[in-house]
């Protein structure tokens, strides 16, 4: 079927506004065939995607397709499946209440049971609800930190992490052999968001019921015995002053409440501290951006705070602005604010003796290797996993059984960070009750943060982490994208900048190349990422997004001073690109 055949099929079974937006690109062919030529991927991340009409976007009809395929594949695993049932939760983007709504409604008339949070909620409550509850799944409708023309759809497993991709090739299976139009849903007797907000354990059809304060209640109580300091604040919390900005997404009620827990004083961005589907103070709500964190630092200018810290619209990233030693507010990188982070956690447990023998943490392949250093530092194991925090959650699940290791932490480059088990995604709730505790706790020595990283450099080297991508638009992009991948993958690197290639990883081929033209096995997951190690110990990698037709390179280098490290990254990264790309 053509893509002009599948307009037609939709605009004959819209109606309404879904309608007449169809109708007014009647005559641009080259948005309807961006639209109606390919379906909106579902992988191990779910889906995302721009809002609008169209197989190609996120809109009620790809979205009950999808939940559609989800209830198949429960209903596959038998009634006490369905019986536990599905957990969903929703941010504060354009059109996130009505697609947890209605995913719903459709799991609920095909009989699988349905936790529909009240209100919104960021991703670790929505990871800590399944595991609280024990659903069989889980979905959390948000696109993160992309922008607001954005939404997506993610599914969880029962052990509260991303579902497996074993699980999900299962589960598209039964979506590609869904219709778009026709979808069942159940009835129900609320639909607006506003006559659900506030009720708890409240059942509004025979399938569906709303949840909100117990499970948040739980969670709290959770994440609050991970405190590791609070001598510390007890001290310096009359004189702390941090700025806190939840960039118009879900941290704002469970950040500040841990922050009041802890009593830890705070302030917020005013103008940030609401919903806002239009994201309307930052060009982006990405707490990796500049200008995301941009209102906060002036505030916190203006009051004379310590730091500042933000969070994005689903609450799973945090970024990070503190005071270098001229007083001026600096951003740290998703790299050094989860070495500053882990640091601590292995400090303190250190400190307290709590640290157990068979502590490791756990770190991304692309996540600086400074991570590994300051592990060795304390006898503790650190663990590269693939990129995407699934892959960190599977090891907390696999360690959980076997007890080889006892989880500490866990970091992406990507500003994703995780203190404790009771999530299996990144946290960026316990991410900031950690570092606001961390500061007080070295307010208390007479150091500051930016004195503490420099610590760290001065100790294990210094170490920058810079990447860069590449955006391939079009219908054909993820085929040229892929077409890029594959002509690195059958290259032989001997040598980057005039650096040595100790060895590369081919992790779709799972296979490690050394020098020598020796071999071993790779044990991690087969992907498209290549990886190429030199003998210096720095290192640049390469991989497509999963999601959208954007290929990254990254690079970890280590040098004398800053300027000396930046310099090699930049180098480094410039060099692998020329081999692929240009």
């Amino acid at each position: 079927m053509s893509y002009m055949d599948t307009y037609r099929r939709w605009l004959d079974g819209v109606d309404g506004q879904d309608k007449a937006e169809l109708e007014a690109l009647a005559h641009d062919d080259k948005e309807l065939a961006d639209r109606f030529t390919l379906p909106l991927a579902f992988g191990t991340a779910g889906m995302r995607g721009t809002i609008g009409m169209g197989t190609f976007r996120m809109n009620l009809y790809t979205v009950r397709r999808a939940t559609k395929g989800l209830a198949s594949f429960i209903t596959e695993l038998g009634a006490d499946a369905m019986r536990k049932g599905v957990l969903i939760s929703y941010d504060t983007r354009r059109m996130s209440y009505e697609f947890a709504l209605a995913s719903a409604r459709v799991l609920g008339a095909m009989g699988v049971n349905v936790y529909l949070f009240e209100n919104v909620r960021p991703v670790p409550l929505c990871s800590f609800g399944i595991g609280y509850l024990g659903t069989t799944a889980g979905i959390m409708i948000t696109a993160s930190h992309n922008p607001k023309e954005y939404n997506g759809y993610k599914v969880y497993g029962a052990d509260g992490a991303q579902m497996s991709p074993e699980h999900t090739a299962k589960v598209v299976g039964y979506i590609d052999q869904m219709d778009y139009f026709g979808i069942e849903e159940e009835a129900v007797s609320v639909h607006s968001r506003a006559e659900v907000i506030g009720l708890d354990n409240v059942q509004i059809s025979d399938h569906i019921t709303v949840i909100g304060a117990a499970v948040d209640e739980a969670y709290y109580r959770c994440i609050e015995r991970l405190s590791l300091s609070a001598e510390a604040v007890a001290k310096q919390g009359k004189s702390l002053r941090i700025v806190y900005t939840p960039i118009h997404g879900t941290g704002y009620v469970p950040v500040t409440t841990m922050f009041n827990r802890m009593h830890i004083p705070y302030d917020v961005v005013p103008e940030q501290a609401m919903p806002d589907t239009e994201f309307s103070t930052v060009k982006v709500p990405n707490p990796e951006q500049p200008d995301a964190l941009s209102m906060g630092i002036a505030l916190a200018d203006r009051l004379g705070s310590d730091v500042v810290i933000g969070t994005d619209p689903d609450a799973d990233r945090m970024g990070v602005a503190v005071r270098n030693d001229r007083g001026q507010f600096v951003l740290l990188n998703g790299n050094q604010i989860g070495a500053l982070l882990m640091d601590y956690v292995l400090l303190r447990h250190t400190e307290r003796g709590t640290l157990p023998a068979n502590a490791a943490v756990v770190k991304t392949i692309v996540t600086t290797s400074l991570a590994k250093s300051i592990a060795q530092s304390y006898g503790v194991t650190c663990f590269d996993v693939l990129t995407g925090f699934k892959f960190i959650g599977e090891k907390i699940n696999e360690w959980a059984v076997s007890k080889q290791y006892t989880f500490m932490f866990g970091y992406e480059e990507s500003y994703g960070y995780l203190a404790g088990t009771h999530a299996k995604d990144k946290d960026a709730v316990v991410s900031a009750m950690l570092f606001a505790e961390m500061v007080c706790y070295y307010k208390d020595k007479g150091v500051s943060i930016y004195q503490r990283l420099q610590a760290l450099f001065a100790k294990h080297g210094y170490y920058t982490e810079q990447s860069e991508s590449t955006m391939f638009p079009g219908l054909e992009g993820m085929a040229v994208m892929a077409q890029k991948m594959d002509a690195l993958e059958h290259m032989q690197i001997d040598e980057l900048a005039g650096y040595d290639v100790a060895y590369c990883d081919n992790y779709n081929a799972r296979l490690r190349t050394y020098a020598d033209g020796s071999t071993r096995p790779i044990t991690l997951p087969k992907s498209k990422v290549m990886y190429y190690a030199l003998t210096t110990g720095d290192w640049v990698c390469a991989r497509p997004s999963g999601t959208e037709p954007k290929l990254k390179v990254y690079v970890s280098a280590k040098g004398e001073s800053k300027a000396a490290a930046d310099q090699k990254a930049k180098t480094l990264i410039a060099a692998l690109k020329a081999k692929f790309l240009n």
